[in-house]
């Protein structure tokens, strides 16, 4: 693929996926264009081993965006990375078609690998601010990684993940169109919390209800006393 190629496609990647864009010129500013400019460019020179020209200018992408991408990652078309300050993408990263980067994403390993050992993202998959995915693993097609959340093990196709460490809460296997990659994702803290509280008033009713029934018990029982039937009790209690 060509460069001018290669540039059409990044400015109808970015206008597609941020609705704050106005101008095709606009995309020439952003980061994300930025630095896929300079890892096409650096991936190219990986690929024929001149590995130094390749990280000369896999640097000058990082100073000028705060974006690292290491020229031997592999990543396929329609990668977007929106306000991308703080990205890490390893050597052995692989990621698909169509996949939504956010700031302070890190595709990295856990230092204890030899060969591949970062992260492959399949398809269709949004990563969120702040997310880390250490090691080697897939993640697999249509998943969202919630912000925040450190993944460190193989993520289903269609799968929601949040945490630390990341666990999947929801699992849909529906595809994600561009236009619908938005972070409206489960809070399970806050579902655990609704949960007990509803248990809680549930607990508390059942409570009140059991004492209201022994008050009437208790009542009913000092209805049906006399007064002999008081007096045959302390008198059997020795008074």
């Amino acid at each position: 693929m060509g460069l001018i190629q290669n540039i059409r496609e990044e400015i109808q990647i970015i206008k597609e996926r941020d609705p704050a864009i106005h101008s095709s010129m606009e995309v020439f500013l952003y980061p994300s264009f930025k630095v896929m400019m300079h890892y096409r460019i650096a991936h190219k020179l990986y690929l024929k081993k001149h590995f130094f020209f390749a990280r000369y200018v896999s640097q000058r992408g990082v100073r000028k965006t705060g974006i690292e991408i290491h020229p031997g990652a592999r990543i396929g078309k329609g990668l977007f990375i929106d306000h991308g300050n703080g990205v890490i993408i390893g050597e052995t990263a692989i990621i698909g078609d169509n996949v939504t980067i956010y700031q302070g994403v890190t595709l990295g390993g856990t230092g204890k690998e030899h060969g591949k050992r970062h992260p492959t993202v399949e398809d269709n998959v949004m990563i969120s601010a702040g997310a880390k995915v250490l090691g080697s693993f897939t993640i697999g097609a249509n998943s969202k990684i919630g912000a925040g959340s450190v993944v460190l093990s193989e993520v289903p196709p269609g799968s929601t993940v949040v945490g630390v460490p990341g666990r999947v809460v929801k699992r849909n296997n529906q595809v994600l169109p561009r236009e619908d990659l938005d972070q409206d994702l489960p809070d399970p803290v806050r579902e655990d919390i609704t949960g007990l509280m509803k248990a809680n008033t549930e607990l508390t009713n059942h409570l009140l209800a059991l004492e209201q029934e022994l008050k009437l018990l208790q009542a009913q029982q000092d209805g049906k006393k006399r007064p002999e039937d008081v007096t045959v009790e302390f008198r059997g209690q020795g008074i």
